[in-house]
């Protein structure tokens, strides 16, 4: 090779490595934040999209790229590039919605940003799950950090429960039960609570249910008493929910139709009957014969008399094993009573008794006990129109006697040892029987009470008004 050859093969050389170091003097260094984390390109692109693309770095539209892609790029230049993230979103309907899955790139961390983003609201009751974890409802927002990998919204489902007072109430739970939302919306179950469906039901959206709650019912019955709680709503029902029956005559207070508020006391009684068989005597009665061949007040018993038999059947009621009433449902006579039968003599004798005024005549002697009175002690006021008279118009004064007409009739006369010869023209409320009461002026009063005989005068009445049979009261004493 000659010297010229040589100096021109440097020369072309030098060229060429200035032309190199005067592109090289041409490029700009661009810083590139991505995600926070810088490196550095030289490159002669002008925008911010022909650097990207010559750094080898895909964007997806959800990226946020600051300055813009069309920026014009000045020395010192820098490119914040924030990449979205993917998001798995589970959408669980519960019957409310579909279920559902979204993948979302989304720049934020909040969830509830995230949700917005995608054109999901939160419901009443929902309930929100972040990267397994449940984020309650109001939880202030996430800034800064990474977006959650997976956010799982659970749809509440609205639960429409039916009380007895006819309100309704309207839950939002996503509880997997019809019981167990209940409990979370502070509605507590008692074990006797009925729930209509059952508190294990599925919860499903625009479901309802009729809540019954049991109320306490004190219950009387076959020898026990207890106190239970039961959503029985009437007295049947109570009964048929414990598996008590009523037969025959057996009844409940309150009565089978009647509703029940709580608190009262339910009655069951058993009705039981039973038959017995009673005997009882008939008392026999007295008769009485006339017999014209037996002297007056004379008797003679013919036949002692028998009581007879009185059977009776008897329909006994019981109640709750306690007697509470008898019926008597048909009497039979087993034997009849047998009469005891008097003669008593109708034969009238006059006789003759000595007196100091002399002998007097009579047809009967009857013993009496013996009171006396006069026109004072009558009992009647001095102001009455009849003082001083007697029932048979007479002026009161001695020698007028009252008896009991049934004993000695009025217009008779009596001899009385001690007293004399009266006429029976008086009566008095308290002359009955075998009494009689001695009548005197007020001036000569004598004071009587003593049994006497007392002589019934001749002349002799008429058979007809004859009481053969006197009564026995009051009793003389014995001799």
């Amino acid at each position: 090779m000659n010297r010229w050859t040589f100096l021109k093969w440097i020369a072309w050389l030098g060229l060429g490595a200035f032309c190199l170091w005067g592109y090289w003097r041409s490029q700009q260094t661009v810083t590139i934040l991505l995600d926070d984390r810088p490196f550095s390109i030289r490159t002669h692109q002008r925008t911010v999209g022909d650097v990207l693309r010559e750094a080898g770095l895909t964007l997806r539209p959800e990226d946020m790229v600051s300055p813009p892609l069309t920026h014009t790029i000045r020395p010192p230049a820098t490119i914040s590039i924030r990449r979205a993230r993917p998001v798995q979103i589970l959408i669980e309907g519960r019957g409310v919605e579909p279920s559902r899955q979204i993948q979302l790139y989304t720049l934020h961390s909040d969830p509830q940003t995230i949700l917005s983003e995608a054109g999901i609201a939160l419901g009443p009751g929902d309930v929100l799950w972040v990267d397994g974890r449940r984020r309650e409802a109001g939880s202030p927002a996430l800034d800064g950090g990474q977006p959650p990998r997976e956010i799982r919204v659970v749809r509440s489902a609205p639960l429409v429960v039916r009380l007895e007072n006819g309100m309704r109430r309207v839950i939002w739970s996503t509880a997997p039960t019809v019981g167990a939302a209940l409990r979370e919306a502070g509605m507590r179950l008692d074990p006797a609570d009925r729930l209509v469906p059952g508190p294990e039901t599925p919860l499903g959206g625009g479901m309802q249910v009729s809540l019954f709650r049991a109320r306490p019912i004190t219950v009387e019955a076959d020898g026990r008493i207890q106190v239970i709680s039961t959503t029985a709503r009437t007295v049947r029902e109570l009964l048929w929910e414990l598996g008590i029956s009523l037969h025959g005559q057996d009844r409940v207070i309150p009565e089978e139709g009647s509703r029940l508020q709580g608190g009262e006391i339910v009655r069951v009684i058993r009705v039981a009957e039973g038959f017995e068989i009673e005997e009882t005597s008939i008392p026999f009665p007295t008769a009485w014969e006339p017999d014209p061949n037996l002297e007056l007040d004379t008797w003679v018993q013919k036949s002692p008399g028998r009581n007879g038999v009185l059977q009776r059947r008897i329909r006994v009621r019981y109640e709750n094993g306690q007697e509470v009433g008898r019926e008597v449902v048909d009497e039979t006579v087993i034997r009849p009573p047998e009469p005891r039968v008097w003669v008593y003599g109708t034969k009238i004798v006059v006789r003759t008794l000595e007196t100091p005024d002399g002998p007097i005549e009579y047809w009967r002697r009857i013993r009496m006990l013996a009171t006396s009175y006069s026109r004072s002690t009558a009992g009647v006021h001095p102001s009455a129109s009849y003082f001083g008279r007697t029932r048979t118009g007479l002026p009161m004064q001695r020698g007028i006697v009252a008896v009991d007409p049934r004993v000695i009739r009025l217009g008779w006369k009596v001899y009385v040892p001690g007293y004399g010869v009266g006429l029976a023209a008086d009566t008095g409320g308290g002359i009955i029987g075998r009494r009689i009461d001695l009548g005197y002026d007020d001036e000569d009063l004598v004071l009587w009470y003593r049994w006497v005989d007392v002589y019934l005068l001749t002349p002799v009445p008429p058979p007809e008004s004859i009481p053969y049979i006197l009564p026995d009261w009051p009793t003389p004493p014995s001799p």
